[in-house]
């Protein structure tokens, strides 16, 4: 593989392994086990003295394919692909730190995300503080003696806050500790957290990789030192692994991702445009415009805006319900990164969990609506939009 080709060639030709047949379309390797010429070379594979297959719960020639692809797009040496988003999420950080450590994590999570930390952590005595990731201040003074793990998403789920990556790496590096993050939403088209010094990025395929609402899947990259020493036990022990089927449908998925996300950039950037100018509307946050709280970072670390937008109604509830239900093209679901256009109410949905003060730490307001701009017609999208809101009172 030429480390020369640019990301949209990687994202289709990447990792291929071709069998015998010399198939156009990547083989599916449907197999729980692989079988050895002699009883001496499946001694030799277990010790590790060859290379090969071993069993579908350690790897396979198929997902294989789909990790290498990931770290020729991610800059990454090493990945290691699970069953959903938060089985990597969830890997990542607990499979280095034990009894007695201590994480750091930034406040605005994905709910499932803040569970892992803020409550499974703790009960393996584990110790968490949650901090607003938007300061560089906040994680300095959080650091402790037996700091481990920074973790954070950027930009953020749903209200698109974005933290300064590079100057929390900066802080890691200064105690041994290492920096995970959730690449979720700027997608790896758009942002390259190992380039700004993070150690661990973690995706759930699930969203734009996969892109099209078939398949669950997560992937964890890193440098080959971290996962042999940290991850590579936990990953064979505990199970996370990926299906075989679910890896090539992802490798599909890779090869379209850079033409859907610019549509959907493009899209959700000319819907955000729109909706800040609606009477109904009281605020719109969106990484590419020049009103984002935190424009000078976006600028410093994103190539391109996001393909969410986070919009909050003056009419509260009432309002975001209603405004759900009138949309035509607009599908609600709780899903992102999709080809369909998706919007959601997070604090009935993915954030229901955390406390009212909570949300409202976060900026989740009984009025705010997450969007995941689809690939459709950006005309028809913000049409469906306008006549939705005119059925809103202002």
């Amino acid at each position: 593989m030429s480390k020369t080709w640019r990301p949209a060639t990687q994202l289709v030709h990447g990792g291929t392994l071709r069998s015998q047949y010399s198939e156009t379309s990547e083989a599916i390797y449907l197999t729980q086990g692989f079988v050895y010429d002699s009883a001496e070379a499946a001694e030799a594979r277990f010790k590790g003295e060859t290379e090969g297959y071993i069993y579908a719960r350690y790897g396979s020639p198929t997902n294989d394919m789909f990790e290498k692809r990931m770290c020729a797009m991610e800059g990454a040496e090493e990945a290691r692909a699970t069953a959903s988003g938060m089985a990597a999420v969830a890997a990542a950080i607990l499979c280095q730190v034990k009894a007695g450590d201590h994480i750091v994590a930034a406040r605005a999570l994905f709910g499932s995300c803040r569970w892992v930390v803020e409550t499974l952590a703790p009960k393996y005595g584990i110790e968490c503080t949650l901090v607003d990731g938007r300061h560089l201040e906040n994680w300095e003074k959080a650091i402790r003696p037996n700091t481990k793990v920074f973790f954070l998403e950027s930009p953020t789920n749903p209200t698109l806050e974005v933290v300064d990556i590079a100057g929390v790496a900066k802080l890691a590096n200064q105690v041994g500790a290492k920096v995970v993050v959730d690449n979720v939403f700027a997608t790896p088209i758009f942002q390259k957290p190992l380039e700004l010094g993070a150690h661990i990025v973690v995706y759930s395929a699930t969203k734009h990789i996969d892109g099209q609402g078939r398949s669950l899947g997560g992937v964890i990259l890193s440098d080959t030192e971290w996962v042999n020493e940290h991850l590579q036990d936990y990953y064979r022990h505990t199970g996370p692994a990926m299906s075989p089927f679910t890896a090539w449908t992802l490798l599909k998925g890779l090869e379209t991702l850079p033409l859907r996300v610019k549509q959907q950039t493009e899209n959700a950037g000319k819907i955000a445009d729109f909706l800040a100018e609606q009477k109904q509307v009281a605020k719109v946050i969106y990484p590419g415009r020049k009103d984002h709280p935190q424009a000078d970072i976006v600028a410093k670390q994103m190539k391109g805006g996001s393909t969410l937008v986070a919009i909050e109604l003056k009419g509260g509830k009432e309002a975001a319900f209603a405004l759900q239900n009138a949309l035509e093209i607009v599908k609600i679901s709780n899903n992102l990164g999709d080809a369909k256009s998706l919007i959601t109410h997070p604090a009935t949905t993915t954030h229901k969990n955390l406390t009212d003060e909570a949300r409202a730490e976060l900026g989740i307001s009984p009025g705010t609506v997450r969007l995941s701009a689809g690939i459709e017609d950006t005309d028809d999208l913000i049409e469906d939009f306008a006549q939705a809101l005119s059925k809103i009172k202002a």
